[in-house]
């Protein structure tokens, strides 16, 4: 008999990382049994709960949001006709991409279902200015009518308990989260909120791009190269990097006689920007001779490459984007830190440390096996009330 398992995640975003680790996570339960028929299920977007530190406005205007980002992109010091592709990337990034993935057209809000895993990704940072996302309590599996409802890898992003407490949502949180049958995230942030919530310590595990043998498995990945001389990768959100940091990058960049390729987002020391889909991605960052990202998959996306990377930590500070919590913990667990950017300065020397990936590679299979155990075990138990 056939088991219905829904995906609840964050993968109508349009982002390379969202989008891989929804897929990968698809991919590793459907691998568990030929039983399972899986889908892709959507949340309703709930309130803003923190006001804009730039306007002191409530963030709950999706045009504003909008206007915001594409001016936040044209202040970029890039060239037009990378502005104007990234744009374009933006703009028809779910009518080209989703498909290849298994994301319908239509949100699907049919959530009954025998199993919802919710995760991977931010799906628990709910004290944010995301106007896609809010405090939805869906991403909590508030009222679900599943049978079954577990969590993989979920993360709480830069959201912390004195911000949940100044948000005046604990109780809420904690009612919802007792609610679930398998508790599981991916940082040390995440699983210290949920002990916090519910006094319980749940299980951590690595985001489904890491668990998903990528490289190996997925047959959509091009084999050869798809761009012609040496370069490095740039990849991080449009704009984030400042003028001092570009001209860095750049200088490093002409000195081991690479351009600089950039994806997922537009930046000042851009050669190119390639608008490209999620499986080439991959191939782009196998084939680079170094990245440079501060984004989480991002990082991730170089460790399964097993290239020369540099990941730019950001402090969070008040509501504003930081990446420490995240990527100090990724880092960390994979014996990385040698990896972390601190000042952009000193690239060269942290591009040229030695990373053991054999040992990477060794915690990563174990991870592995520890992950498909936890999903095997938690879609395949009966229910906590059955």
């Amino acid at each position: 008999m056939a088991t219905s398992v829904g995906i609840m995640s964050m993968q109508r975003i349009y982002n390379y990382g969202s989008t891989l680790q929804a897929y990968a996570l698809r991919r590793l339960i459907e691998g568990l049994s030929d039983d399972n028929r899986v889908s892709f299920l959507d949340y309703a977007p709930g309130e803003i709960l923190v006001r804009s530190e730039v306007t002191g406005a409530v963030a709950s205007s999706k045009l504003g949001r909008v206007l915001s980002k594409v001016s936040e992109y044209n202040a970029v010091d890039a060239a037009w006709s990378d502005k104007l592709r990234f744009f374009n990337h933006k703009r028809t990034y779910g009518r080209r991409y989703f498909p290849l993935v298994g994301i319908p057209a239509s949100p699907n809000r049919n959530l009954a279902v025998d199993f919802q895993v919710i995760g991977s990704d931010e799906v628990f940072n709910c004290v944010q200015s995301n106007t896609n996302v809010g405090y939805s309590r869906d991403l909590f599996g508030h009222g679900s009518p599943a049978t079954k409802v577990v969590s993989y890898a979920a993360s709480f992003g830069n959201t912390t308990i004195d911000k949940i407490d100044a948000a005046g949502i604990r109780a809420e949180l904690a009612s919802d989260l007792a609610g679930f049958d398998a508790i599981s995230v991916r940082d040390r942030n995440s699983a210290a909120i949920v002990e916090a919530l519910t006094g319980e310590q749940p299980q951590v595990h690595v985001d489904p791009v890491l668990a998903y043998d990528f490289m190996r498995l997925e047959s959509r990945i091009p084999a050869g190269r798809l761009h012609e001389g040496r370069y490095m990768i740039v990849y991080g959100y449009g704009g984030r990097l400042d003028a001092a940091e570009n001209a860095t990058l750049r200088a490093y960049a002409r000195s081991i006689d690479a351009q600089i390729l950039c994806m997922g987002g537009v930046q000042g020391c851009c050669d190119r920007f390639i608008d490209c889909n999620p499986f080439e991605l991959l191939a782009y960052f196998r084939d680079a001779e170094a990245i440079i990202t501060d984004t989480f998959h991002g990082t991730i996306f170089s460790i399964i490459n097993r290239r020369p990377f540099g990941t730019i930590i950001r402090r969070s500070v008040g509501h504003a984007y930081g990446n420490e919590e995240k990527l100090g913990f990724l880092l960390d667990t994979f014996g990385l830190s040698s990896q972390r950017v601190t000042d952009v300065a000193q690239v060269g020397e942290i591009l040229a440390n030695p990373v053991r990936h054999d040992s990477v590679d060794e915690l990563l299979q174990r991870e592995r096996a520890r992950s498909r155990d936890y999903l095997r075990t938690v879609i395949a138990a009966p229910a906590a009330d059955a």
